[in-house]
């Protein structure tokens, strides 16, 4: 390596903290797309981010909190998504939440690193453990509260297992025609299921 890409070894200056970290996030977030949960390395994530190993423990622990601190910030416009998601008459729900979950994946910046979140949960555990971590006590459960309707809670997980299902077959098995499909098709036949989940029309 040249003295410019050469890794850092130790704590850095405090101003350039914030840059290594983000760094190391961004490095985190494409090993864990690429490689997966259990073939991703702290090692090869400091590698990747021209940092010392001693200095990803140092921000962010263990192996899986990694993994979280990278995919929690793909997260955060879901995290508080539920209250844009409610706004308006019930009877449009289902087309705005299908439009805001494929808004995300479509946008090539936040769907690298959501392949990489799905891609880890279906074959580890502990990126399983994270996933659910997020969706189903951040995201999910805030949606479920705002319906005063029966079994809120498994309508919540109905809808988000019909548009998580789709999207595994789109972006990571890219099962076709629905791989090439435009987006507006997709959205206008999906988006009835996940009213009838969420609202039981």
């Amino acid at each position: 390596m040249t003295g410019t890409t050469a890794r850092r070894r130790g704590r850095p200056r405090r101003e350039e903290a914030a840059d290594t970290r983000d760094r190391i996030l961004t490095a985190a977030r494409e090993e864990f797309s690429e490689r997966g949960y259990e073939k991703t390395s702290v090692r090869g994530i400091a590698k990747a981010a021209g940092v010392d190993s001693a200095l990803v423990h140092h921000y962010f622990g263990t192996k899986e909190q990694v993994f979280e601190a990278a995919i929690e910030v793909v997260f955060a416009p879901a995290l508080s998504a539920p209250e844009a998601l409610v706004e308006g008459p019930l009877d449009g729900v289902g087309e705005r939440f299908a439009r805001f979950f494929f808004g995300v994946w479509e946008r090539p910046a936040t769907r690298t690193p959501l392949l990489a979140i799905v891609r880890s949960a279906l074959s580890n555990d502990a990126a399983a453990a994270v996933f659910r971590r997020l969706i189903v006590s951040q995201l999910l459960r805030r949606i479920a509260g705002r319906f005063d309707l029966p079994d809120a809670e498994l309508r919540a997980e109905l809808a988000a297992a019909q548009l998580v299902g789709c999207a595994i077959l789109r972006y990571v098995i890219k099962v076709e025609p629905l791989a090439t499909a435009d987006v507006e098709q997709v959205i206008a036949r999906v988006a009835p299921m996940v009213q009838r989940h969420l609202t039981g029309e």
